[in-house]
């Protein structure tokens, strides 16, 4: 039978989502933990993969298992007795032969937070910035963005895509006292993109750029134009819609 989860974990601790030859990740410590209870070897598919540092509020995986011995409420419960403090389970659910975590998604939305201020409680979960920054600039090019459909300026460079296009649905920021969230919802996204575009918001809010520099680098679809990536620790994965 298919199994449709979703989870959340604080990916501080891990090499991001995908299985890594020499380093931990999110994807080895869930195998590990639903082969020990089944007893059997599992292999669980992902809604897509996260960076290293990355974090996911909301998460969707599918694997594959013999029809479970126990009631599902009560295998989350045992799952989440032998999983790390940093990763929790939701939900599991029996789902179609058919589904797929990652090819059936519609679309995904992150969130990267920028705390305003020095916060110790924050400091693996935001970038941390506390110069000045134009809210107006980059709120501007934040709505900007959703003009356009070529995002290769802000894709890491080397990455085997097929295409850049990516269609956005929701691009701003919100504001809650001091930790700015840029919220961004798209079909898809691709290598780095994130990170990407927030560094390159934050060149627009430091005033390093202009706006028209700004639509030029998207233009230009050169990774070279676009500022750097932000931290990790600032984005969250947390929606992902079928």
């Amino acid at each position: 039978m298919r199994y449709r989860l979703t989870l959340s974990y604080c990916g501080t601790r891990y090499h991001g989502w995908q299985r890594q030859p020499n380093a931990v990740s999110v994807q080895e410590i869930l195998e590990k933990s639903i082969s020990q209870l089944l007893r059997t070897p599992v292999e669980v598919i992902g809604a897509g993969r996260t960076d290293t540092g990355v974090h996911a509020r909301y998460y969707v995986a599918h694997f594959d298992a013999p029809e479970l011995p126990f009631p599902l409420t009560h295998f989350v419960y045992m799952l989440n007795g032998i999983l790390p403090h940093d990763v929790a389970v939701l939900e599991i659910l029996p789902a179609s032969p058919t589904f797929h975590a990652r090819f059936d998604a519609l679309s995904r939305t992150y969130e990267y937070w920028l705390s305003r201020v020095k916060d110790p409680f924050l400091i693996d979960r935001a970038m941390q910035y506390t110069g000045n920054l134009s809210l107006e600039a980059m709120q501007t090019g934040a709505a900007a963005l959703l003009k356009y459909k070529d995002f290769a300026a802000f894709c890491k460079t080397g990455t085997d895509v097929h295409t850049t296009l990516c269609h956005l649905t929701e691009s701003h920021w919100i504001v809650h006292d001091d930790v700015w969230i840029y919220r961004v919802t798209a079909d898809r996204f691709l290598r780095n993109m994130v990170r990407a575009l927030v560094g390159t918001l934050l060149d627009l809010g430091r005033e390093k750029i202009s706006l028209t520099h700004f639509r030029q680098i998207i233009e230009s679809k050169d990774r070279g134009q676009a500022g750097a990536s932000a931290p990790p620790q600032g984005l969250y994965l947390v929606n992902v819609e079928y």
